[in-house]
């Protein structure tokens, strides 16, 4: 914005400077965060010791397969636990492997034509699989890459072997990822620092998230700051949730882990509902969560938490939270794993569903057209003495991808990034020895990737150079220029083919993830409503809402970047998507005050109708609140000076001594359970002599 003034006057005219497109603001976006040091030192460990090891033994060529599986899994190699590591890279990996042995068979033995009619199948379930997630995402991709490689890459290994040396170039990266440290050694108990690092930083990370939207309560950055926690506990959840032999989790450190993270679950309810109040709350009230994150980052005990001020249902569940906390860090007994299940038939639904159609039909599309013309360029002679055609498809992969961003911002990336890598290329094999100075530049490659992946355009560079070494090395002319060549025409197939109209309508994956977030939200309300006394279970429905939403506000964002005629088809989404987030903090609010009084607040249930209507979701009629509510609970009233933030004496939280004394709950027959303290006393036979006459059971 820019100020100027008329000539004769001084009142000012405001200047409004041209808005940058969302395409290609996402193209000049790029990611932040700290450097992964650890992730840098495996991926210099992992494809180049392999091609060295394959070279000296005179198998180049079976090196080269097993750096790529290496490089997949080093792309794959993301932040997290160990055991979140092993689907991650592991599950991709088998995709890639069975890619790779399909397209070898099929290269060998079928005809241009099937052969393209083939690759086109692989891209429908390929982009179908897709829509499961990240996972599914880094599957589908290394599927289609490993057939494009084994069709078009004629390699003296049978696809067997090849696919053999494929999974074991992703299981030595992986097994350097569970072996070598990820972070500095804490003081305590080495082995817990070592094994559970990942989880220890995520569910610490929850905890630093709460106390962040304590900070901002009140303030415009409160909703960002709720979204942050959102996507904390969804590292958290995923970090925990990783693949396992026992149901139960085995070790001590482990269940103490989860018991920190489901004592998050309640600290993180009553943050969202101050946040939804909007009342400021006292700056020592995020001081707790943050020593609670020490302590999960330590793996020592909590110390004394500072306690807020129960002036508002709210606050009182925050101060319930903590004494919960402090009890769940000193018991540290947390069996019940808080991961996210979904039966296969859902996932068999997801990926025949109008998100897998979708997706599907666009990678099937464009992969198969990149397919038939590189069959076509390839039969025509067009690459001359260089047989290798797999470049132009699996380039076509990376880009027509859904999940990797705008499909404009991909093309531009893309074709920047390998201009670049292929002329640093040429310039490198110009003066580098071969094949020394060629696994030379895999090793720095393979260790360049984790800092690369901020921004895709850098990441194709790297990996650009990193191909063009590996194909050299497994006997290959140098190739820069005719690379060069085929990346911009798969650029322009993409651009072209992944606009074309498809059949069903456009924008049924954003509908379908709407209603998914639809479905979750209206399953989470009609537990609060239904005023049931399951509290894990409610926790467990607003983390589905929670996530569900957010996963559609990301899949909105991506779709709203595209070009104009792909970005229309997600006009009014992030409106509704907005609705229903307000609607979930509603409802948080509604079941804090629920548990604080007994009864839902009228206001409440005017805004959640208000809300519904605008979804066109039917609020169920509560009963009327009560007159009074159940009793003060003694044991967790605040001393004299109730006003003012104190250090509660029960908030300890040790794990060997000090344990904490048990909380005193009301009697069963007096008030029903799971309400919070409220200002009148009723007992079995009815309302104490001195309480209000009107007071409700």
């Amino acid at each position: 914005m820019e100020q100027a003034y008329r000539p004769d006057d001084r009142s000012p005219v405001t200047r409004t400077a041209p808005a940058v497109p969302p395409w290609l603001a996402h193209a000049l976006r790029s990611q932040r965060g700290p450097v992964s040091w650890s992730a840098v030192l495996r991926g210099a460990l992992g494809g180049g010791p392999l091609l060295l090891a394959a070279v000296l033994a005179g198998r180049p060529t079976l090196g080269v397969v097993t750096a790529i599986g290496a490089m997949f899994a080093g792309i794959n190699d993301r932040p997290g636990s160990r055991r979140a590591s092993v689907a991650r890279i592991g599950t991709p990996a088998l995709a890639g492997a069975a890619g790779l042995l399909t397209g070898t068979a099929a290269g060998d033995h079928a005809p241009a034509v099937l052969l393209t009619l083939l690759l086109t199948v692989l891209g429908l379930a390929a982009g179908g699989i897709s829509a499961l997630g990240p996972v599914g995402s880094s599957a589908g991709t290394q599927l289609l890459v490993g057939a494009a490689v084994g069709a078009g890459m004629p390699l003296p290994e049978p696809g067997p072997l090849r696919a053999v040396a494929f999974v074991a170039g992703a299981a030595w990266l992986l097994l350097l990822r569970l072996a070598l440290p990820t972070s500095h050694t804490l003081a305590g108990d080495r082995r817990f620092a070592l094994r559970f690092d990942g989880e220890r930083a995520a569910v610490a990370g929850v905890y630093d998230a709460i106390a962040a939207l304590l900070d901002a309560v009140g303030s415009d950055g409160a909703t960002a700051r709720r979204a942050a926690l959102t996507a904390a506990l969804d590292q958290a959840q995923d970090a925990l949730a990783g693949p396992r032999l026992r149901r139960h989790p085995s070790s001590a450190a482990e269940r103490r882990l989860h018991a920190q993270y489901a004592a998050a679950l309640p600290l993180a309810e009553a943050a969202t509902a101050l946040a939804w109040a909007g009342e400021p709350v006292p700056p020592r009230a995020s001081e707790a969560p943050r020593r609670l994150a020490a302590a999960v980052r330590d793996g020592a005990p909590t110390g004394p938490l500072p306690a807020p001020t129960r002036s508002a249902p709210g606050l009182r569940a925050l101060d319930d939270a903590l004494l919960h906390a402090a009890e769940a860090f000193d018991r540290a007994d947390g069996r019940r794993l808080h991961g996210r299940r979904r039966t296969r038939t859902a996932a068999l639904r997801t990926v025949l569903g109008a998100r897998g159609r979708e997706y599907g039909m666009r990678v099937a599309l464009c992969f198969g057209a990149s397919a038939a013309v590189a069959q076509a360029l390839h039969h025509a002679r067009w690459y001359g003495q260089h047989e290798h055609w797999y470049w132009l498809p699996a380039t076509a992969v990376f880009l027509v991808k859904p999940d990797l961003g705008p499909l404009a911002s991909r093309v531009l990336s893309r074709a920047a990034g390998t201009v670049l890598g292929a002329l640093l290329f040429a310039g490198f094999a110009a003066v580098l020895p071969r094949p020394e100075g060629l696994v030379v530049l895999v090793t720095v490659c393979g260790a360049l990737i984790p800092l690369a992946t901020r921004h895709f355009a850098a990441q194709t560079a790297v990996v650009t150079v990193l191909v063009l070494a590996l194909v050299m090395a497994g006997g290959e002319p140098q190739a820069s220029l005719a690379r060069i060549g085929e990346t911009l025409l798969a650029c322009a197939i993409v651009l072209v083919v992944g606009h074309l109209p498809t059949p069903g309508r456009r924008g049924d994956a954003i509908r379908a993830r709407l209603t998914e977030a639809n479905g979750a939200a209206r399953e989470y309300l009609a537990h609060v409503l239904g005023e049931s006394e399951d509290r894990e279970a409610r926790w467990a429905l607003r983390r589905e809402a929670y996530r569900t939403l957010a996963e559609a506000r990301a899949a909105i964002a991506l779709a709203s970047a595209e070009l104009p005629p792909l970005a229309r088809h997600a006009d009014g989404a992030d409106e509704i998507a907005a609705t229903l987030e307000r609607l979930v903090d509603t409802t948080t609010a509604c079941a804090v005050h629920l548990d604080d009084t007994g009864s839902l607040d009228p206001a409440h249930l005017r805004r959640l109708t208000h809300l519904g209507a605008e979804l066109h979701l039917p609020v169920p009629t509560a009963r009327p609140p009560a007159a009074c509510h159940r009793p003060i609970d003694v044991s967790r009233a605040p001393p004299k000076g109730r006003g003012e933030l104190r250090d509660h004496p029960r908030r300890t939280g040790t794990r060997r001594t000090g344990r904490l004394p048990p909380v005193t709950a009301p009697s069963p027959s007096a008030v029903r359970p799971g309400r919070g303290a409220g200002n009148c006393a009723i007992t079995p036979d009815g309302p104490a002599p001195d309480g209000p006459a009107a007071c409700h059971r």
